[in-house]
Parts: structure tokens; sequence; C-alpha cells
């Protein structure tokens, strides 16, 4: 079974990164259910389970958050994990970023530099880190440090229509929000 928490960052690239981040963010909404939060910005869950803008899957699931952009994204992370500082709550929820890393990866390491095991990352796209290559076929080749986290799969192919399907059907399985994150509008905090 496949562990989206085995590493604080797993960054991919290849022909299957897509499909691989695909994968590990439905085994965490499905296996780790209500004891996980997957934030996936709104411009990655449209690549990734082809979810259109007006589905509105976020307000009403119980593990999933999805803001306007990678900004909002790290926003909450920032603020989340700062509050998590300062309380201990053994029923706090792990968190699981996936995400393209854009113009962010110096800012995406600063929050795992602060928080680190606060959150974990499975991340696409510029990663300035170790990267695991997945191919087209799902064979995963990474650096030696890493490959001793994350063992030298073969990960199974699955569709954007298939994955669309899981997802909804994760998300039924685990029911309504409780205490949802505040929404955030998408704009740009950096001028």
């Amino acid at each position: 079974m496949l562990d989206p928490f085995a590493v604080p960052v797993l960054a991919l690239s290849g022909a299957g990164a897509v499909a691989a981040a695909r994968l590990l963010a439905l085994s965490a909404l499905d296996a780790h259910g209500d004891a996980a939060l997957v934030i996936i910005p709104r411009p990655d869950i449209a690549g990734l389970f082809g979810v259109s803008d007006d589905e509105q899957l976020d307000e009403s699931a119980a593990n999933l958050f999805i803001p306007g952009n990678l900004d909002a994204a790290l926003a909450y992370l920032e603020t989340e994990l700062a509050i998590r500082r300062n309380t201990v709550s053994p029923q706090a929820r792990r968190l699981l970023l996936v995400a393209d890393c854009g113009e962010e990866a110096d800012r995406i390491g600063e929050i795992l530099a602060r928080h680190p095991n606060g959150a974990t990352m499975i991340l696409l796209g510029a990663w300035t880190g170790e990267r695991a290559t997945v191919g087209d076929d799902g064979l995963v080749d990474a650096p030696a440090a890493l490959m001793e986290l994350v063992p030298r799969l073969l990960l199974p192919s699955i569709s954007q229509a298939d994955a669309r399907d899981r997802l909804h059907a994760a998300l039924d399985r685990h029911g309504k929000a409780v205490n949802r994150p505040v929404k955030r509008r998408s704009g740009n905090r950096r001028s």
C-alpha cells in the first residue's frame, strides 16, 4: 500500500509524475480518511482529477481543502502550523499538500524548515531538492537517500477519469466537513 506520508517532501518528475501524484492524493483521501487533511489548490485538482471550477467538492468534504491557488494553500499551511506549534492536540489531522510548486519552492522549503514533520508535500514542477522520477511505465527511481525511504516501486497507472470517480467515492465515504479551513480569496499576496 502506498503511504503518501512516507517522507516530508516527495517531489515527482518524469512522464508518470502526474499519475503518481494523483495516486498518492487518492491514497491519502481514502486510506487516511478523517486522520488527514489533503490540500490541493484549484488549478492542481483540475489538472490531476479533471475537476471543473464549478464543482464544489471542498464545500462538503471532511478531508479535502481546495484553496484558490498555491499562495492561498501555503498561507493556510503557515497559519495552521503556527497555531499547532503553540497547542498540543493529539487529534490533529496530518496535513498533505499536493501541488505544482511553481515559483514557490523557496517558500515551501522555509515552511518545511520552520515546521519539521508538520506537513507532508507531494510536489510537481520546479522543486530544487531531491526528486523521484516516475517513468510512463510507473517505475519510480530516486537518489539513494530518498530510495531508502521510498522503495523502488511500480506504481499502477490511473486515468484522470477513473481518479475523478475514485475521488468522489472517497469523499462520499468520509462524510461531511465539521471544521473546515476558512476559505480565502485567491489573490496573490505578493506584489
